[in-house]
């Protein structure tokens, strides 16, 4: 016999969970003392909202999170951060801790209750694959097991919550078998799916393939790696997708956002008589506000656990298995006839700072796609960051980390906490926006309490420059804050960092220099621009949202 936490945290450290991100509470602190006995490091962060965008990050690198929160106030704190793990199809597990089950039979006013004691299990149903309450020993380890394997299979968080009373009630142990198994695709649907779509793939002159969210996710990149080396086919990537793939690849051609991408990711996805997307959702933000030009009946859209063929649809055909089989039924090319792209992606070969010229975002961009180093992992916010932060060349896989569909501002500061434990041999840089950078900025604490060393890039332009572009307002203007001063006001004996106010190319030059020799510290660099700054690309995002609106 064993005890409901004991098995709760076992199943959970063998599911791949090393660190649990969380904040404590009454109705948690029994089970926090469970976590704190067991392999799992227990990393205490400011507020759950820190703790849920850090276990995001955690499970996109490491393959599962975790976050440990108390009741109520608790629970609905992180639960933004779960909603967006539920739909970019981030795995983590979420243990709430809760009131005592007596309390719950007689129904008695408890603080931290908003409603019955069934709410936050009502709420937490909407935005996972598996949500359960333990209320019995004997049945706690099933729930427990299918929890933990509906996070494994469908790469979604999943919620346990668990009253102070069962925390250390007895029950089975924990058997050796798998977590979870696999789903298998249909064989007959995989078969037909492959067949047809090999033909149309044979008689195409031109086929492309667009690499999406679900080919990392479901950790694809060999397979899809070598489908692309088979048959010499260029890709691109969507925003959740970059750095599935290599991008020193010879075929990429860059990241794919309908009419806001340019040049051979545009090109090449759009005239292709043959689009095969592999994982991709065709969201707002993949096709650039639905301004992308591609026709169902020349596309082949693979997802998770379906295939679409022009008008023809196979259910039951898991994403890995279409890919190795159509790899095998496919005729190879000699890989001297591969057709590269057009223009090779990489990063410039120089840049060189003007002394006194003021920084533009423009040249922000240029700077930083120059001096990032290949190992490097890129976690990017929300805003006009993303916008520049996706031209940026990333030679290695799972180095760039972005929330490409819910878009929660605020979303990298934590993420990088998350990501310094999940990959502690690299060193993680965060581009972050002002406004961003105002809803969490407490990681910085956390990050510097722990001794994790990143370089956060705050690119201030004064103010929400997103929104500006869209719809401006008084209501887009911002407290300014000395962010760069921020670094020094966390420090304390024995947590170090430094931070940097830049305003030219020359500054911003230097200031990266002395970042990347600072491996010791945090490292805060400010960099300043005009207000009404911003890429190409948000411009266009901006025009594109005021002509929507003015449509009637």
């Amino acid at each position: 016999m064993t005890t409901i936490s004991s098995y709760l945290l076992t199943r959970m450290h063998q599911a791949g969970v090393g660190h649990a991100f969380g904040v404590p509470g009454d109705y948690v602190l029994d089970f926090m003392d469970r976590v704190v006995e067991s392999p799992i490091e227990l990393i205490c962060t400011c507020n759950e909202l820190n703790a849920g965008y850090a276990a995001d990050a955690y499970g996109r690198l490491g393959g599962i999170g975790a976050a440990v929160v108390t009741y109520g106030v608790g629970g609905l704190s992180i639960l933004n951060a779960v909603a967006g793990a539920f739909a970019e199809r981030g795995p983590l597990v979420l243990v709430s801790g809760a009131p005592h089950s007596k309390m719950r039979h007689r129904g008695m006013l408890m603080h931290h209750l908003a409603g019955d004691y069934h709410m936050q299990l009502d709420i937490f149903r909407n935005v996972t694959a598996a949500a359960v309450m333990l209320t019995d020993a004997r049945t706690a380890p099933e729930q427990i097991d299918r929890a933990i394997a509906a996070c494994i299979n469908e790469k979604r968080p999943v919620y346990i919550e668990i009253p102070v009373d069962l925390v250390d009630q007895h029950c089975t142990d924990p058997d050796d078998g798998p977590l979870a198994v696999a789903p298998t695709s249909d064989s007959s649907a995989l078969c037909e799916a492959v067949a047809e779509a090999a033909e149309l793939l044979a008689e195409a002159d031109n086929p492309a393939v667009l690499v999406g969210l679900e080919v990392r996710r479901f950790s694809l990149a060999q397979q899809v790696t070598d489908l692309l080396e088979k048959t010499g086919w260029p890709f691109a990537t969507t925003i959740n997708s970059k750095t599935a793939v290599t991008e020193s690849h010879p075929h990429y051609l860059g990241v794919y956002q309908g009419g806001f991408s340019h040049g051979p990711a545009h090109d090449t996805i759009e005239q292709a008589d043959c689009l095969l997307t592999l994982g991709a959702w065709m969201t707002d933000i993949t096709t650039g506000g639905f301004t992308a030009h591609l026709d169902d009946s020349r596309m082949i859209a693979v997802n998770s656990d379906k295939v679409r063929i022009r008008h023809h649809y196979y259910d039951q055909v898991a994403l890995g298995d279409f890919v190795v089989a159509l790899t095998s039924a496919l005729q190879g090319v000699p890989s001297d006839l591969h057709a590269h792209s057009p223009t090779p992606y990489q990063r410039p070969a120089e840049f060189t700072p003007a002394k006194d010229a003021a920084l533009t975002v423009r040249r922000f961009f240029e700077a930083l796609n120059h001096w990032l180093d290949d190992d490097m992992i890129v976690i990017s916010d929300i805003g006009d960051v993303i916008f520049g932060a996706t031209e940026l060349y990333r030679p290695q896989t799972e180095t760039f980390i972005a929330q490409g569909y819910y878009m929660s501002i605020g979303y990298s500061l934590p993420a990088a906490l998350g990501a310094c434990f999940a990959r502690p041999d690299r060193r993680a840089i965060v581009f972050v926006g002002d406004g961003a950078f105002q809803m969490t900025p407490q990681a910085i604490s956390t990050l510097m309490r722990y001794g994790k060393a990143p370089i956060v890039v705050v690119l201030n332009n004064d103010g929400y420059v997103i929104e500006r572009m869209i719809h401006d307002g008084p209501y887009n203007e911002l407290q300014m804050w000395r962010y760069s001063a921020l670094a020094e006001a966390f420090q304390t004996d024995g947590a170090a960092a430094e931070g940097r106010l830049v305003k030219t190319e020359a500054e911003l030059a230097a200031a990266l220099k002395t970042a990347a020799d600072t491996t010791d510290r945090l490292v805060v660099i400010e960099a300043q621009v005009q207000r009404t700054d911003c890429t190409e690309i948000l411009a266009r995002v901006g025009q594109h949202l005021r002509d929507l609106a003015a449509e009637h």
